[in-house]
């Protein structure tokens, strides 16, 4: 999962009309009665199957999506270093799917895009967003030959190769990187479809979560070699959160015994919706429903942006998984938009490992 309360807004402003979501980002989507179905935008239902390799691409009939990834990376000297990198695209129109797109020369307004870069490093986090118009060159994505941009921001084959290259530059830092995959596709929930809420609401939703990573970052005018386990996520929906949610706690988790736990639960008032998935060493994925899962925070930071919560219990029933999840020192608010936490995390409990923590619908002051 990543994070797309906001976009509405970016799209609006794009276009210079009203938010049509109001206050609530996407999270409005659900709350305009049926908008979704009632349009020419698809919503996905238990059901819908992937189709490869177009759902590495872009979906103009959805209304949104993206590409998500992060990495516990390890510098030389053996320090924890985190990345993440996302893209979205928000349609403010649909598109069937075998239709062209519009020519730039009309200065298109069929879709926003926006990308978020971050990295944690000893108790610092560096984060940039980017945004663009769609349809004119400067951002989007294709399928066959994968490839996803925002100006000089990529994720893309590299040549004669299996692997991608994913280069991103902020400021005053940037990391250039290497993503091998050796696993299968992790398929969420009903064969990719996602379910967000007791009521039905949900996501095509699908990972690599065995990524070797290797590569180069430089912060604060040094550049160092790392390498680790990276994860990447591919969503996309036409009406994602349920009215009232107010956001959501997603973790991707590489346990040491080489077995992964993706999990994350969306908030409703004192109510919660959990969902995830258990995949084997050897690649095989079980899915897990909201009563195979216990999500439960046991420790909070006080910030400037808001109180968010730090340490988590994770729990999976009938596998004696009980798991202390920590968020690594520092802040690690993207203050984007809208701001939320994106952090390294660190596993202990029954089982040792890393991986990320996103939460969203925290903070409560502006950027």
């Amino acid at each position: 999962m990543a994070v797309v309360v906001g976009l509405s807004a970016l799209g609006a402003g794009l276009s210079g009309c009203d938010d049509p979501s109001g206050e609530s980002g996407f999270a409005g989507l659900a709350e305009s009665g049926g908008q979704a179905e009632a349009s020419a935008f698809l919503q996905p239902k238990p059901g819908t199957r992937l189709v490869f390799p177009d759902d590495w691409g872009p979906h103009p009939q959805h209304r949104i999506e993206w590409w998500y990834f992060t990495a516990n990376l390890t510098t030389p000297e053996g320090r924890p270093l985190g990345v993440q990198w996302t893209q979205f695209r928000q349609a403010l129109q649909p598109r069937p799917a075998a239709k062209a797109p519009p020519s730039p020369a009309t200065w298109p307004m069929d879709s926003a895009w926006m990308a978020h870069g971050a990295i944690s490093f000893n108790g610092d986090h560096w984060f940039e967003e980017k945004v663009a118009r769609g349809d004119i060159g400067h951002a989007g994505a294709s399928a066959d030959p994968f490839r996803v941009w925002l100006d000089d921001w990529e994720l893309a084959p590299i040549s004669e190769s299996d692997a991608w290259h994913l280069q991103v530059q902020g400021d005053n830092w940037d990391y250039d990187l290497t993503l091998s995959n050796t696993g299968n596709i992790t398929a969420h929930g009903d064969g990719g479809f996602s379910a967000k809420s007791s009521s039905g609401e949900g996501s095509m939703y699908f990972s690599l979560a065995h990524l070797n990573v290797t590569g180069t970052v430089t912060v604060a005018g040094r550049t160092q070699a790392v390498s680790g386990k990276g994860w990447f996520d591919r969503e996309w929906s036409s009406q994602f959160l349920k009215a009232g949610q107010q956001g959501w706690d997603w973790f991707g988790l590489h346990l040491e015994d080489g077995q992964k736990l993706m999990a994350f639960r969306l908030r409703e008032g004192d109510s919660t919706f959990s969902s995830g998935s258990w995949v084997n060493a050897d690649g095989d994925v079980e899915s897990l429903q909201e009563d195979d899962l216990t999500l439960s925070p046991t420790a909070w930071k006080e910030s400037a942006r808001g109180r968010v919560p730090v340490v988590w219990q994770l729990r999976v029933s009938g596998r004696g998984v009980d798991l202390r999840v920590k968020a690594s020192p520092g802040e690690h608010w993207n203050a984007g938009l809208v701001s939320y936490w994106e952090s390294p995390v660190a596993v202990s409990g029954s089982h040792d490992g890393k991986g990320y923590m996103e939460l969203t619908g925290y903070a409560d002051q502006a950027p």
